[in-house]
Parts: structure tokens; C-alpha cells; sequence
């Protein structure tokens, strides 16, 4: 009787531990990991505030915790990975948490690919990608030649001491890549481009500010108004693109795919929408950093500059490319030094297991892909840019999975990587042939990790013609 009732008793006691411990109402929902949220409500958020961005906030709470820890958004359970090995067994894994881009909603719409999962994902993803195969992008590159040379012609009236507002240049000429490239012949005229960009800014700025401090419009403010105004009209812009280019039946262009593949015209603009959005800050963001980088480099400059010199001709044809070896290991170097996107993110609907830790179902898991590629333990002396790391020498000491600046899970990794990386490669290739670019002194360039990384405050930067 005794030894029941002792039993009995330990076995009410380890109950009421389990529950107090399994608790929804408690933060100990796994044995990941990882910090306690400061409130109740909002969670970990005032934290990720004060670090800057959520990336920040990451790569202090896997220097406290390690590869694989935990914290909470808001009342959410929120797990982050930043090992190559823990990345390799998130590779398979296609659907994206929802809720953690919802601030993109309101411009791009419920119905963008950014929030389809499952198998309507899958399918949208096959019909897009072809759009940015080696061979669609390689027809590309006139346009990209072109847009490069319309640049040198207005550099070509700045040489020497005038101060060239670097990000600015970028970001126009992303833009209207972009534009010309996927989405036909509507914005030849640089009036719309500079339409299309003011509006840009408007609602991008207003959304990073939203992920960066948390802060939003108040309802019938001046910002919301803006914000409100701005989003109506590049919604009716590319209504009417999307109308027009209907009636002409193109079949060539992204967006004559997104139009023949859409259920509805709210789901063609939301994909239009997402690809322009999207393309245009990581493309614009990247040419940034790898021309700053080079103006920061003399010496990586004038070794890129020898190579395009003597491999190059006056015309960019797409297979040259794969010739300019050293220009590939600058662009990369650009990526894992700027961490163009800081991280990723993949859920799954079951319970699932990672490092021998359970991760409940519908658990958001964040791809740190920020603090890898500056993970010392990965790349040693890891804020020095050095090219060389992607030497045809060093590449093969690169472990997989520790150089994913795109994501890397499933097929849902970012669609336009060719895209991006060849526009890029063809616009500095030309640029430095053309240009010795310096950076005005007395700068100091702070990145800032929005919803790509960028320059807190413009780079100014000066050219010399090369003879």
C-alpha cells in the first residue's frame, strides 16, 4: 500500500512538472535552446529591435546558444539554424511561414508566391523558373550590355572629382533591367522608370521600417496616407501593363508567363509584383556593395580590371562570362561579405527533428544564412574581403551548404539567381573596363539589414576614364 501511494505520489509530482513545463502559456515548448521571451505578448521583438535586425539579433543568440536556438515573436515559437550540416537536413523543405513576411502583404498581395505553399507552390515555381534559365538570361545580356553603356555615357560627364551617389545609380539601374528584361517593352521611356522607382521607395522604405523598429503607420497619418497612395498606384500601374501586354499575346517574357499561368488578375499582379519588388532591391543592393567593395580594393580592383581587359571584348556575350574567373570570385565575395539577404525561412506541418531536438509542427525555422557566411569557424578573418577565398585553389575547401547567399531549400531558392548574378557580372565587367572608381574619403558605410542589406547612408564615389 505504501509503495502505491509513493507511486502514486511521484508519479503526480512528475505530471505536474511535464505540464508546467509543457504548458502553452510557458515558453519551455522544447528542449532547443535559446532565450526566454521578455514579454509575454510580443515575445523576443523589443529584443530584435534594440540588436538592429533580426539578423543581428541572430548572430548574438547563436554566439550565446550555438548552431541551433530558439526565441519567440510575439506568442510564436520561432527555431533558427546556422550550422552547413543543420542547413543540409532543411534542404527538402519547400513551404515558407507565412507570418513571418506578412509585411509584404499589403503591396504584393495575399495571393503572391511569397505566401503559396504545398503543391500550388511547386507547380507556380516550375512554370517560372524556365524564365531564368542560362538561356533565357543569356539573351539578356544585350540589354544588360546596353543599360551599362547608357551609365558610362553619363559617367563619362562626371570623371575626376565629381561625386557620383553610387546606390542611387545602382538601384535606377537595377530597376530598369529588370523592367526592360521580364516585363516587356512598357518602360523604355525613363519617365515611367523614375514613376515605378519613386513609388518603390515609398512603400519599401515604410515596410523596412516596420521590420527594423517595429513602428507602424498610425491609422489617417501622413505615413499611412503615403503609404496607402503609393501602393494604389503601382498596383494600377501594372494593372494596366498587365492588360496591355495581354493584347499584344507575347509568350517570351516572364510576365507573358506569369499572365497565361495565373487562375485570376489578382494572382498575375501579385507575382508581378513579388519579382519586381524583390529583384529589384537584391540586385540594385548586390551591384552596390561589389562596386564599393572594389573602390574600397584598389589592388582587387585593378587584378578584375586586368582580366576584363585582356578576356573581354567591347561586346558581353553570355558564354564569356564563364571566362572571367576572377569577376565570379568578386561577386561572390560581395555576397557573403554584404549578406545580401540575411536569412530564410521553411516550416512544416508535422513534428519534426533537428540536432535530436523535437521542432513542434508549424514551428517557423529561420535559415541564418547571414551568420554562416561570416562564421569565422567558415571563413576565417571573416569582415576581410578576399576574392581569393573563391579561387579555383580554395574553392574546393569551401564545405557545402556554408556559401547559400540565395537560400538553398527545395526548389525555393531565389528563382532569379541567374538572373541577378548575370546582370551584375555583364554592368561591372563593362564599368571597371571603362572606369577606375574611388571612394570620396571621410566616409564610414554602415550596412543596414532591412529586407535586403544596403548602405545606411548613400556612397559617393568618383570615376577616372581608362584609356
Amino acid at each position: 500500500m505504501l509503495d502505491f501511494a509513493i507511486f502514486a505520489v511521484t508519479f503526480v509530482v512528475v505530471l505536474i512538472i511535464t505540464v508546467i513545463y509543457l504548458y502553452p502559456g510557458s515558453s519551455k515548448v522544447t528542449t532547443i535552446p535559446g532565450v526566454e521571451p521578455s514579454d509575454p505578448k510580443d515575445g523576443n521583438l523589443a529584443d530584435i529591435f534594440q540588436a538592429g535586425s533580426l539578423h543581428e539579433f541572430l548572430v548574438d543568440l547563436h554566439a550565446d546558444h550555438g548552431p541551433i536556438a530558439s526565441f519567440w515573436m510575439g506568442e510564436k515559437l520561432v527555431v533558427s539554424i546556422a550550422s552547413p550540416g543543420i542547413f543540409e537536413k532543411q534542404a527538402h523543405v519547400f513551404d515558407r511561414p507565412a507570418e513571418l513576411f506578412q509585411v509584404f502583404e499589403p503591396v504584393l498581395g495575399s495571393e503572391s508566391l511569397l505566401f503559396t505553399n504545398g503543391g500550388a507552390g511547386r507547380q507556380r515555381r516550375s512554370k517560372y523558373d524556365p524564365c531564368f534559365s542560362e538561356e533565357a538570361v543569356g539573351k539578356m545580356c544585350a540589354t544588360f550590355q546596353n543599360l551599362s553603356e547608357e551609365l558610362a555615357g553619363k559617367w563619362m560627364t562626371m570623371v575626376d572629382d565629381q561625386h557620383i551617389p553610387l546606390c542611387q545609380h545602382m538601384l535606377a539601374l537595377a530597376l530598369k533591367g529588370i523592367l526592360l528584361t521580364l516585363f516587356g517593352v512598357y518602360f523604355k521611356d525613363d519617365k515611367a522608370v523614375l514613376s515605378v522607382r519613386r513609388l518603390l521607395d515609398i512603400c519599401c522604405l515604410d515596410m523596412e521600417t516596420q521590420v527594423l523598429s517595429g513602428e507602424m503607420p498610425g491609422e489617417g497619418s501622413q505615413r499611412e496616407k503615403r503609404f496607402s497612395e503609393a501602393k494604389q498606384k503601382i498596383q494600377e500601374m501594372f494593372k494596366e501593363v498587365i492588360n496591355e501586354r495581354k493584347s499584344h499575346q507575347g509568350k517570351d517574357a516572364l510576365l507573358d508567363v506569369i499572365i497565361a499561368s495565373s487562375r485570376s488578375e489578382s494572382q498575375a499582379l501579385s507575382d508581378t509584383l513579388t519579382f519586381l519588388v524583390q529583384g529589384f532591391h537584391s540586385t540594385g543592393s548586390l551591384l552596390a556593395w561589389t562596386f564599393y567593395f572594389l573602390a574600397s580594393h584598389e589592388d582587387v580592383q585593378e587584378k578584375l580590371y586586368q582580366e576584363v581587359k585582356t578576356k573581354l571584348g567591347a561586346h558581353v556575350k553570355f558564354s564569356e562570362l564563364k571566362n572571367l574567373k576572377f569577376l565570379q570570385q568578386v561577386v561572390s565575395e560581395s555576397l557573403r561579405c554584404a549578406v545580401v539577404y540575411p536569412w530564410a525561412a521553411r516550416v512544416q506541418d508535422f513534428d519534426t527533428e533537428l540536432e535530436g531536438h523535437t521542432v513542434p509542427k508549424g514551428t517557423p525555422v529561420i535559415h541564418a544564412l547571414g551568420v554562416v557566411l561570416q562564421d569565422e569557424t567558415l571563413w576565417p578573418r571573416p569582415n576581410k574581403f578576399d576574392p581569393e577565398r573563391f579561387s579555383p585553389e580554395n574553392i574546393d575547401n569551401i564545405k557545402p551548404f556554408s556559401f547559400e547567399p540565395f537560400g538553398f531549400a527545395a526548389k525555393r531558392k531565389c528563382p532569379a539567381l541567374n538572373f541577378t548574378q548575370t546582370e551584375v557580372a555583364v554592368i561591372v565587367a563593362l564599368l571597371i573596363q571603362r572606369f577606375k572608381i574611388s571612394m570620396v574619403e571621410g566616409q564610414l558605410v554602415k550596412p543596414v539589414y532591412g529586407l535586403v542589406s544596403h548602405a545606411e547612408d548613400e556612397i559617393w564615389v568618383t570615376v577616372t576614364g581608362r584609356k
